[in-house]
């Protein structure tokens, strides 16, 4: 099979999986919790995706199996139960970011038309781009590399255009600027900032989608830690700066107010009409690489998933190495949720599931150390940073959101029932065997 996919792509793969809808929409929870340390938390927040990233490198170049989180669990611990449970909260963290992904899309599309609060219109078009690039991804390995290669590069000249020009023509005082800093900085606890690092983890969410086109990369050996370090750093540093340019040039009402459209919001006040659209033009950028990054790399574990027994057989099935009942089937369920309703719970559950995801697989990391080559030392500060931030984003969820709370437990015993459902299949096969 010929390998398709270089550095340049898989860095695409990565910075288009992380840099989502998450920086429009983690800017308002961020400066309602700690004013104008915003920047900083959301930052903080690199450091623990460079935790998680760390144990992802090390399995990926010691597995080089696509099926990434899954089968590197599964490899490590040699466990049916274990493995299942891990694929199908996964899968599920994957399904729901995608249809996150595309109902911001969708938000920001269709933003200036007068139809723009209309429910039903903003879930068709959702549906639509979700359409469009399950198309692309069925199409060709290297067609969606291309692809996402422009609209990493496009959308990330375009944040670093929208931070400088936000902070050019911003009518605030920087003297007063680093005075309300300072305020914060004293008042804030570094409690609340490790909080917002921990609640604001989901816009890092991407970058071990690199592992899962293992099979389709050309030296894995050198591109997956290039690809997966650099793509980490880059978007920590974009996130920095897009949020301190929104924090000195945007009321901290307006960015708590407008959430996910604050950024436009502002661009707006400071801009005008040019402002706006080029943010709106940004969002949309992002959205979309998001959606076609993310429908690549979950859609080969899930076909890894379903070809190791814990989800249906046809699911597996490749023509040309894409497997397509796999993307079709991811589509077809994020469309679902997007009709669905309820995104904000289901974005919720994708945000704990990937860093309890992340800690699992910082700990299958620890087991196997020496065979992967880690330090230890890293390995266990990787597990401490990222069990520290689970433990936060449940006491955030615990203390403002309960009920929310319950149904996400809710959910993940019914994931819980069908893995453990396909595992006892898995088994009893093995045994007629």
């Amino acid at each position: 099979m010929k390998k398709e996919l270089g550095f340049k792509e898989l860095l695409a793969i990565a910075i288009g999986g992380m840099v989502g809808g998450g920086i429009f929409t983690i800017l308002g929870i961020a400066a309602g919790m700690v004013g104008f340390l915003a920047p900083f938390a959301i930052a903080l927040g690199g450091v623990l995706a460079g935790f998680a990233s760390y144990a992802y490198v090390k399995l990926g170049l010691y597995y080089k199996d696509e099926g990434g989180t899954y089968s590197f669990f599964k490899r490590t611990f040699t466990s049916h139960l274990g493995g299942s449970i891990i694929g199908w909260f996964t899968i599920f963290g994957y399904i729901s970011t995608l249809a996150i992904y595309s109902y911001t899309f969708s938000s920001y599309a269709i933003s200036g038309f007068s139809f723009g609060d209309s429910e039903l219109i903003r879930k068709i078009v959702a549906v639509g781009i979700l359409g469009i690039f399950m198309l692309i991804n069925l199409w060709s390995v290297k067609g969606m590399g291309e692809i996402e290669d422009i609209m990493v590069y496009a959308k990330l000249l375009i944040l670093t255009i929208i931070s400088f020009a936000l902070i050019l023509f911003a009518k605030t005082d920087f003297n007063q600027f680093v005075l309300n800093m300072q305020k914060d900085f004293h008042s804030t606890s570094f409690l609340s900032v490790l909080i917002v690092s921990s609640v604001t983890f989901v816009a890092y969410e991407g970058f071990e989608l690199v592992v899962n086109a293992v099979n389709e990369m050309k030296d894995p050996d050198k591109n997956i830690p290039r690809a997966i370090y650099w793509a980490v750093g880059i978007v920590s540093l974009i996130y920095f700066i897009v949020a301190l340019s929104a924090v000195f040039s945007i009321s901290l009402e307006d960015l708590i107010k407008y959430k996910e459209s604050a950024l436009a919001t502002g661009a707006y006040s400071v801009m005008g009409e040019i402002g706006r659209d080029f943010v709106i033009f940004g969002a949309i950028l992002a959205t979309s690489s998001a959606i076609n990054s993310t429908l690549f790399g979950a859609s080969r574990q899930m076909a890894k998933v379903a070809q190791d027994g814990y989800l249906p057989k046809f699911l597996s099935k490749k023509v040309n190495s894409i497997p397509k009942n796999a993307v079709i089937a991811m589509a077809f369920f994020a469309s679902f949720l997007i009709f669905l309703g309820g995104l904000r719970l289901i974005v919720e559950f994708g945000s704990i599931t990937f860093i309890l995801v992340s800690l699992l697989i910082a700990f299958a990391n620890l087991k196997i150390y020496k065979q992967t080559n880690s330090s230890f030392l890293v390995t266990l500060l990787s597990i401490i940073g990222l069990g520290g931030g689970a433990i936060l984003i449940l006491y955030y969820e615990y203390q403002t959101k309960l009920q929310q709370l319950i149904i996400i437990a809710i959910l993940y015993l019914l994931l819980s029932l069908g893995a453990w459902g396909y595992s006892k299949i898995k088994e009893a096969s093995l045994k007629l065997k």
